[in-house]
Formats: structure tokens, sequence, C-alpha cells
């Protein structure tokens, strides 16, 4: 149990020593700066190793508080001599990964309803039933007389954009009774991204003007540790509930329509390759739509690459070396998503612009 006049003697003691050693290795400090970085690195863990040293010890029973105001045997002579807890226990970062696994799936599921997928499918069915067109037994064909035999089984197409609206914060509808919209979602993920793209646009910079091409001295990796854990944070809260369930049938449900527009029935009614030429063909001779679907695909794609990295623990790495050498996985995708966000005009680079609050247009969700 440490005192006031002990908690302050060690941290005189360690500045000292921090004083003493930066004197005696400066020349050594200027030419290798990772010395200074591993240094204060062990400087930091001997200290947290006192710190939990300490805390281990069990307080008296009124907390200290007796020998502060002068009660008993034990009461202090000074203020130093009572009794000083050092801090509370640190505000808990660990978070089940399998929800931040299903927020990913959902932000990547969402750009695809963004983009139309479940819309073109509705719209074939309707044509296949009122025989407007030339579709009889083909795999597309039975896919579609398929498609909605389930969907009593299934979650609703409101019910998935009320998951959208409370975990991510996108679509304008109502949230379900006692929820509330993550509309902070968007402009931290935006916020992270830039921080990642930010970081490694500045390393690329360092590694053609330095002698040392690859040393990971350079930038801060404080903001990009600091968005990150606000992101995390953020989902933590939101990603509860059965969204762990929700992405898991309706991914299915996408796989599902993927192959009916994929297939050579319903490729050849709109002379389209592939099952993105069909869905942009359906959106626009339909809806009169354009969905800019590569850029939608390369945000879903990217966007739960991104959100997956943040599942893992690399976020609380505190080894700079360590820490950018896993980064460097999403370095090149979240220059992606930023690309892809500013043809969108969904996401801006660097922090001078402010992000654009996502205010999608009205969409009916009756089935």
């Amino acid at each position: 149990m440490s005192t006031a006049g002990e908690n302050q003697s060690l941290y005189d003691r360690v500045a000292a020593l921090k004083e003493n050693l930066t004197e005696k290795l400066g020349p050594q400090l200027i030419q290798n700066p990772q010395l200074a970085d591993a240094l204060t690195d062990r400087l930091e863990d001997m200290l947290e190793e006192v710190e939990e040293a300490e805390t281990k010890i069990a307080p008296p029973p009124d907390g200290g508080l007796a020998e502060l105001i002068g009660l008993g045997k034990e009461a202090a002579a000074k203020v130093n001599s009572a009794r000083m807890p050092e801090k509370v226990d640190d505000y808990d970062e660990q978070i089940a990964s399998e929800r931040i696994l299903a927020v990913s799936d959902l932000y990547y599921i969402y750009q695809h309803e963004r983009m139309g997928v479940f819309r073109a499918i509705n719209k074939l069915q309707e044509l296949y039933y009122a025989g407007a067109v030339r579709l009889s037994t083909g795999d597309g064909a039975y896919g579609l007389y398929r498609f909605d035999r389930r969907s009593v089984l299934r979650f609703t197409k409101k019910e998935r954009f009320q998951a959208y609206r409370r975990v991510l914060g996108y679509t304008t509808v109502r949230p379900a009774p006692s929820a509330q919209p993550n509309q902070k979602f968007h402009p931290l993920f935006t916020l992270f991204v830039n921080n990642v793209a930010e970081l490694w646009r500045d390393k690329r910079i360092s590694d053609v003007i330095r002698d040392r091409a690859f040393d990971p001295s350079f930038g801060s990796i404080a903001t990009v540790r600091r968005a990150g854990l606000d992101l995390r944070n953020n989902l933590k809260w939101a990603s509860y509930g059965h969204i762990n369930v929700l992405r898991i049938e309706v991914l299915q449900l996408l796989d599902e329509a993927f192959r009916i527009l994929n297939s050579d029935d319903i490729k050849r009614l709109f002379g389209a390759d592939d099952a993105w030429d069909v869905i942009e063909e359906v959106m626009s001779r339909y809806f009169n739509e354009q969905i800019d679907a590569s850029q939608r695909h390369r945000m879903a794609v990217a966007g739960r690459d991104i959100i997956r990295w943040l599942a893992q623990k690399y976020i609380l790495n505190n080894s700079r070396a360590e820490f950018e050498a896993l980064l460097r996985e999403i370095a090149d995708v979240a220059e992606e998503w930023l690309t892809s966000g500013e043809s969108l005009g969904i996401a801006y680079r660097g922090h001078v612009q402010r992000t654009v609050p996502y205010e999608p247009r009205q969409i009916n969700v009756r089935d």
C-alpha cells in the first residue's frame, strides 16, 4: 500500500532516471531513434509492474479515510503519509470478435442491397409471373419460382433495413421499438479509414526522402489506434441482438440471388455477360437508376475487410513496428474505400474537409 509521499517519490525517481539516460545516451538517441522508443517502452513497463503490484495489496477496511482525517492509532502525521490509490481498472478494450465480424458482413450486405440486388430479383420475378419476359423452364426461371417460397421463414425487407439503421445508421427507416440508430458509425468509420490511409501515405513519402527507407519511426500511430478504438467501441454496443443470425441468413439469400442472376437464361434475356450486367440492366431499364455497381461493390469488399481487421486484437498493439506491420494488411484497402467513397460523394480524404453526413434517399420498404 503506497502513500502519497511514496507515490510522488516514485515518479520523481523515474523522471530523474529518464533525464540521466537521455543525457548519457544523447548521441546514440539521435543516430538511432528506435533506441529512445525502446527505453521509453521499458521504463513504462517497469512503472506498470509497480502499479500492478500496488493494486494487489488489500486496502484497509475504511479505504484509508481514518488515517487521512487523523483517527485511531494509524492516523497520518503528514498528508504525504496517507494512503493514495493509484487508479481504477482501465477501460476494457476487449471485444468479442464474432460480433464485429457480424457487423462486417452486415456492411457488405448493405452495399449490395443499396445497389438493388434484391429489387432486381423481385422485378424479374414480377415479370416472370406476368409472362412479360421469355423465361420458362431454365435454371433462372426455376430459381425465380423458388426464391420467395421460403419468405415466411426469412427476415423481411423491413427487418433488414431496421438492422442497417440500428447498427450502421444507414437508411431512413424507423428503427425497431426500443432501438436507436447508430448515427456515429459513418463519421467514425470514415475517420478511421482516413487515418489509416494518411499514415501510409506519409510513410511512402518518408521512404523516398529518407536514407533508412524501412525505418518505422515516421508518422504517428496514436491517431490510428484512437480512431480504431473509438470505432470498435461504437460497434461494441451496436452489435448485440440478432445481427449474427441475420447476416448468415441474408448472405445465403444473396448467394441464391446471384446464382439466379448468373443463370444462362437470365443472362441471355438481357444479352449480359454476368450477373452484374443483369443487375445494372434491370435497374436502368425498369427503375431508371444508375447504381454505380463497381464503386459500391468495391466499398462492400474493402469495408468488410477493414471492419474484419478491427475484429482482431491488432489495434491494441502498442509496438510501432508490430502495429505498422499488422496495419499494412488494410493500407491499400483503405485507399480503395476512400477512392470509391469520393466518387460517390460520401467520403473525403484528409481532416480539413468534413465527413459527409449520410442522408440517403427515401426507400420504400413495404414487402
